[in-house]
């Protein structure tokens, strides 16, 4: 009889596949592509409050009639904006609110600005919405000045 026995070499099991993968790494893609989600979503959200602020900031500007009310209504919206930085803020007058304006710091990559509400385009803030005629090459300067201080405070830029 041990004539009659073949013995065969060891045989390797097949390697498993790669597809389709086992169940942790379903999970694995799930909460990948679960964070991918929750990310675009929130990035999407950030884009509208900032859409919906610069609208704000422009409607509001635009609405008005006249130069002098165009003042106002930056100046006002400067006011509700100064807010989120110190509560007090829409109680300064005359040159306390220009240099509480100036005193904003500089974004990163740029150099601070020397003071462009006390000494510049900004000092139309004192009495420019009770002018009666208001150039408006000087509005336009401001709105510039004023948009992005507005915006730099609400949190946009």
């Amino acid at each position: 009889m041990a004539d009659g026995l073949v013995l065969r070499d060891i045989h390797v099991s097949p390697a498993p596949p790669w597809w389709p993968p086992a169940p942790g790494w379903w999970v694995v893609a799930g909460v990948l592509l679960l964070l991918v989600a929750l990310v675009w979503w929130w990035r999407a959200r950030v884009r509208r409050r900032r859409a919906r602020i610069a609208e704000l900031f422009d409607r509001s500007v635009a609405d008005a009639q006249s130069p002098a009310e165009q003042v106002a209504a930056m100046s006002e919206l400067l006011r509700r904006a100064g807010r989120q930085r110190d509560p007090d803020a829409d109680r300064l007058e005359g040159e306390a609110w220009l240099a509480f304006l100036d005193a904003a710091p500089a974004r990163r990559g740029r150099r601070a600005e020397s003071a462009p509400f006390s000494q510049g385009a900004g000092r139309l803030l004192l009495d420019g919405g009770y002018r009666r005629e208001v150039d408006p090459a000087e509005v336009e300067a401001l709105r510039r000045l004023a948009r992005q201080r507005f915006l730099q405070w609400m949190g946009v830029r």
